[in-house]
């Protein structure tokens, strides 16, 4: 999943958001040396990912895009479900999407000295941009797109996958909507294992 999954998935503790939203920038043991809420966020975004990964659901979209895309056909796959949860945002919060997400952007400043090195050159780029908001539109999606694909030095091609979006959409949001229900689910009750484990 991308980042605007792995935080509506960490629940209401602010670093608990913040090591999940940071997880990918913290390789193998590292995490232990950060606050243990923060080590409890990193977990439940490891986990998240395994789970989604291995998810027949998940797979059978990333099925659809992986003659063009290969490899990075499952980091496609997050953003599209990232766009399915912020367009049908209000089926899954009563907190407006805009407010939520202006709530964690002032919750990464507050913490910003605890960020890994990347999430502190990322964030304000971030923030700026209002990435998580854009993710609502297919226009959004597009602009996360072209960036992946210049990080990639056009070498994923991700910049055209919005073609294969609007082609298949109500394929793509079938299966992020019933795949999410399930991911909500393990998700919660991996929480409060994690929770339990560090005595939060």
């Amino acid at each position: 999943m991308n980042f605007l999954a792995h935080i509506y998935l960490s629940g209401d503790d602010e670093l608990l958001t913040i090591g999940n939203f940071v997880a990918d920038g913290i390789r193998g043991n590292k995490y232990k040396a950060y606050p243990k809420k923060v080590q409890a966020g990193i977990l439940l975004h490891r986990a998240i990912d395994t789970f989604t990964d291995a998810h027949p659901t998940f797979r059978q979209s990333t099925k659809r895009l992986h003659k063009n895309y290969g490899h990075y056909s499952g980091v496609i796959v997050d953003i599209f479900y990232d766009h399915f949860l912020a367009k049908n945002w209000q089926q899954y919060s009563d907190i407006p999407l805009a407010k939520y997400i202006d709530d964690f952007y002032q919750s990464l400043n507050a913490n910003f000295e605890i960020l890994p090195d990347r999430f502190k050159h990322l964030t304000p780029i971030m923030i700026e941009g209002n990435w998580l908001l854009s993710y609502a539109t297919v226009e959004g999606i597009q602009l996360v797109l072209n960036g992946m694909n210049k990080r990639t030095k056009g070498k994923s091609k991700m910049n055209e996958a919005t073609k294969e979006l609007k082609e298949h959409y109500s394929e793509f949001e079938h299966e992020f909507t019933t795949f999410f229900e399930e991911l909500r689910a393990y998700s919660n009750s991996k929480l409060i294992k994690i929770k339990k484990q560090f005595e939060l």
